[in-house]
């Protein structure tokens, strides 16, 4: 798995990440390395050679996941954007992972717990995930479509109940927490294993060869 840390393993409750409850979907068959790190963008993940780290340890015919989008937006400047360097940067996922003899699929960014007015909930991603979009049906790559299903997921939850999936409790609840947490992108346990079903009904759909 790559990606930032809505997929990251995370270390702290309450929060926690699809990406550490994905496992529990399969069995003894598939092992499941999560190479995913908090803040990382797709430009980032390749400079720090996480992506490098993790050829090195995979063997031809794995699969490699690829969930990017949150962080890549904060990007600003000449050369950065959607559909210049993010999209650029996933070429590079797919170039790499094939000359390795990799499978490789992509992930729509989960979305974010904003509502509007009528319930709904705001696309926060801009562009990011239409270009995923783009270069997944340009080069053929399966893809996984996160964004709407946690949209919808959210949506059916309601904007009150939806806060029992994400960081969301008052002072005192933890050991050391004396302020509030109202985290609209980090799930708790709860929701991380929601948006996990998410990801395995996406798996099936996209990638049944998993």
């Amino acid at each position: 798995l790559c990606g930032n840390s809505t997929v990251v393993d995370q270390t702290k409750e309450p929060w926690a990440s699809w990406g550490q409850i994905i496992p529990s979907f399969f069995d003894e068959k598939i092992c499941i390395a999560n190479n995913a790190e908090s803040g990382e963008r797709a430009s980032s993940f390749l400079a720090k050679k996480r992506y490098d780290k993790v050829l090195s340890m995979a063997r031809p015919g794995d699969w490699v996941l690829v969930e990017f989008g949150h962080n890549d937006q904060k990007e600003k400047g000449p050369g950065k954007g959607a559909w210049y360097n993010f999209s650029t940067c996933l070429k590079e996922f797919i170039d790499k992972a094939r000359a390795a003899g990799l499978n490789i699929g992509f992930i729509t960014p989960t979305a974010r717990r904003h509502f509007d007015d009528n319930g709904h909930i705001k696309d926060t991603h801009g562009d990011y995930p239409d270009a995923m979009r783009a270069v997944a049906a340009r080069e053929n790559v399966p893809l996984i479509e996160l964004n709407p299903m946690t949209k919808t997921l959210y949506e059916s939850m309601g904007e009150e109940d939806s806060k029992k999936a994400f960081v969301h409790y008052p002072a005192g609840q933890f050991p050391g927490q004396d302020q509030d947490l109202a985290d609209n992108t980090h799930f708790n346990p709860f929701g991380a294993t929601q948006v996990a079903k998410c990801v395995a009904e996406g798996m099936r759909k996209a990638i049944p060869a998993l």
